[in-house]
């Protein structure tokens, strides 16, 4: 290695001590920092200098570009009981629902997959390159899936690039919220949650009055104009605050698993995801199974689910609520009630009780989405999120 470039990397690191979160509560360290770094790097990481801003219109801006990004990721996925259902009795007759199935199946895996490596690209300095390839190939996946006529192409289009590129897009969105907010940081989560749940509830309503006027493919150019529209303002808005971490070990941060803390907790989140989206993917079908009209079948997921998963997710991280009591003591209670009104969802065999299992799911479900990243930035460094 030569000379030039181990003064740029110690440069790196020494301007990443003299500017991370806890530097003040060092001040020899960081005058001995100050003292070693060079002129540049320091110029070139000024802008990190202190605790995170909590607020202003550079912050504001970065988490309106997060909250547009889970609205097109999150928030497009959470549309599959549509397709889903006019894929059955329409599209693709010819396979079976549970065929169908693993389309949506695929997208939801693929939310959080590439945040095994996306995250630590994130870590690593690399947030615009991805997060603008990721919505070049969502855009085109959606434009794609207009144009599908059979099974593979929709598994290809919608679920393999469709869910890929939408789990590139969640991973960074969610790592810049704690390099711009610390104190604040329920409020601006609370922001953030909210376009997924936006998303989750116009996309369906758009589409279901649009199918039977303009037809399914104009539709669907219609869901990809919104998207433009977001990721764009996305693209321009959402940036990085610290510098990036000389991470070591690769694109997989083995290391962060040594804090069991953080390792219970992330084996926890993959069993809720085994189940906690089952209700809201089927209960529309389930509902007409039963005898509940179409219509409101629809309105029931779209409405139900998602406004009270709104309010709920509001609530939790704008309000006081998770400033009383650690987001942890918020979670598991309200994961298990989740739990709970799953096993308990065949047994609604009426349209009066399915109301009442959609709304207490709603209410449930809304508290772990909402509150699940906060226990992640208490258990590891700020500069580490990724």
């Amino acid at each position: 290695m030569s000379e030039k470039t181990t003064r740029v990397s110690e440069d790196i690191e020494v301007a990443q001590d003299a500017f991370s979160p806890t530097a003040g509560k060092y001040p020899g360290k960081s005058l001995d920092v100050h003292d070693k770094a060079s002129p540049a790097v320091l110029n070139k990481y000024s802008k990190y200098a202190g605790d995170p801003p909590g607020g202003g219109a550079k912050a504001w801006s970065v988490i309106l570009g997060a909250s547009l990004t889970t609205l097109c990721s999150f928030g497009y996925i959470n549309t599959w009981g549509l397709y889903q259902d006019y894929y059955e009795h329409v599209l693709l007759l010819d396979s079976g629902p549970s065929a169908i199935a693993w389309i949506g199946s695929t997208q939801y895996a693929l939310m959080f997959i590439p945040g095994l490596f996306v995250g630590r690209l994130f870590d690593l300095g690399y947030l615009k390159l991805p997060y603008f390839i990721a919505s070049c190939l969502l855009l085109t996946c959606v434009f794609l899936t207009a144009e599908c006529t059979q099974y593979w192409q929709f598994f290809l289009a919608q679920g393999l690039g469709g869910g890929l590129a939408s789990g590139i897009l969640f991973g960074p969105a969610v790592g810049v919220i704690h390099h711009w907010f610390l104190k604040r940081s329920g409020l601006a989560l609370g922001v953030f949650a909210v376009g997924s749940l936006i998303g989750g509830t116009i996309f369906p309503i758009v589409g279901q009055n649009l199918i039977p006027l303009v037809r399914f493919k104009w539709t669907v150019r219609v869901f990809r104009f919104i998207l433009l529209i977001a990721l764009g303002i996305g693209n321009i808005t959402i940036d990085r605050r610290l510098p990036p971490v000389n991470a070591l070990g690769g694109l997989f941060n083995w290391a962060a698993f040594r804090n069991p803390a953080y390792t219970v907790y992330c084996i926890a989140g993959i069993f809720c995801f085994l189940g906690i989206y089952t209700e809201m993917t089927y209960l529309s079908v389930y509902a007409t199974e039963i005898g509940v009209t179409n219509k409101f079948a629809f309105y029931l997921e779209s409405l139900l689910l998602q406004m009270l998963h709104l309010a709920l997710a509001g609530f939790l991280r704008g309000g006081s609520l998770t400033e009383l009591v650690r987001p942890l003591n918020v979670i598991i209670p309200f994961t298990a009630a989740a739990g709970v009104i799953t096993l308990a969802w065949p047994f609604a065999t009426s349209q009066s009780s399915l109301i009442g299992v959609s709304v207490v799911y709603g209410i449930t479900l809304g508290a772990y989405v909402s509150l699940l990243v906060a226990p992640v930035f208490a258990m590891g460094e700020v500069d580490d999120v990724g």
